[in-house]
């Protein structure tokens, strides 16, 4: 589900009602990425985003083979939830937790097993919950940190846009304001669904297409209130190889154009942290422009989209590079934390120096 089929276009600007240009492109590193000589682990960025590489992140249990690690979150108590896509044929956690350390702390979600994919983090009540996308069952769930469910939803019946579940493989879920949220179809129909607090559907927009409003691969999304920005929602849309931004409501704000092949967000500050599949992970400031192209190295994403065969070759991956991050978010001490698509998982911890 998750192969690349768009080429990146030329470099251009965004409308003029988000901002301004965002030329997007980056990579992070590993855990115990180290330099030619052995000894010290690979740095990169610059000036104030410098980041130790670490590498091959976490102490994964005997009881757990990554599949394709598609996603990463961190609660409050700087906990690390991991989701996987295994591949294995008795069923596998799809969630594995570590401490700040990378120490394992439980796991959970063999009922997602094959198709572990979006996973957040939300304050409700004095209470943290998760919103997880499973991309095989086709269907997103809330649920306690420790894995227990809330509630579980399918498509909305309601929006008229499906015949068929089959039709429906929800990526990720970002939050907004009022308590309520917004499910991408990234996989299935390309709408994005938009629901109240309760669990009660408000309103669908999207569906196939290169036009503004419609998508190719509307992969991840995010609520984009940072400081002096009117709360808005942003969407990858990946294989159109843009970000478009709407209203709260689902009405049409701009596009940013640019990028290769966006998959999610994450906040920070002003900041904002944009995985992208092909090799590349970025950082863009409140008015969308590049702050570092972390790691970005042309002659390596040339060589990572050959075929995307790389993917399978962990021989040929290298320190401080990436060959397809898939999610990445911040701790609270503005560490990042970069998943990617690969065949057998791939967890780096960048490391602020």
């Amino acid at each position: 589900m998750d192969s690349p089929t768009a080429s990146s276009p030329d470099r251009r600007t965004f409308l003029k009602a988000v901002g301004a240009t965002a030329l997007l492109a980056g990579a992070p590193a590993f855990v115990g990425a180290t330099d030619k000589a052995g000894v010290k682990p690979v740095v990169i960025g610059e000036k104030d985003h410098v980041y130790e590489c670490q590498h091959g992140w976490g102490e994964l249990p005997a009881h757990i083979k990554w599949g394709e690690t598609h996603g990463v979150a961190v609660d409050s108590a700087g906990l690390v939830y991991i989701k996987h896509r295994s591949h294995t044929p008795e069923p596998m956690d799809a969630v594995a937790v570590f401490d700040p350390d990378g120490k394992f702390v439980r796991s959970f979600g063999k009922e997602y097993h094959g198709g572990g994919h979006g996973i957040d983090i939300r304050r409700d009540g004095g209470e943290e919950f998760l919103y997880l996308c499973d991309v095989k069952n086709r269907i997103v769930t809330k649920t306690t940190l420790l894995g227990e469910q809330v509630w579980k939803i399918c498509y909305p019946f309601e929006a008229g846009t499906y015949q068929k579940v089959g039709q429906f493989s929800p990526t990720n879920v970002c939050f907004a304001p009022d308590g309520g949220f917004y499910v991408a179809d990234g996989y299935g129909s390309n709408y994005i669904h938009q629901y109240d607090k309760s669990v009660n559907w408000v309103r669908t927009w999207g569906g196939t297409g290169a036009e503004p409003g419609k998508f190719k691969t509307p992969h991840g999304l995010w609520l984009d209130n940072r400081p002096g920005r009117e709360p808005s929602i942003v969407v990858a849309d990946r294989a159109n190889a843009r970000l478009q931004y709407f209203t709260l409501d689902g009405k049409p704000l701009g596009i940013v154009e640019g990028v290769s092949f966006p998959a999610h967000f994450d906040i920070r500050g002003e900041e904002l942290l944009i995985p992208d599949l092909h090799a590349r992970v970025t950082i863009l400031d409140k008015d969308n422009k590049v702050i570092t192209h972390l790691g970005y190295d042309p002659e390596w994403t040339k060589q990572v989209l050959e075929g995307f065969k790389m993917r399978t070759q962990p021989e040929r991956w290298q320190a401080g590079k990436f060959v397809h991050p898939h999610d990445a978010c911040y701790d609270k001490d503005g560490n990042i934390f970069v998943v990617e698509w690969v065949l057998s998982g791939r967890v780096t911890k960048l490391r602020k120096v």
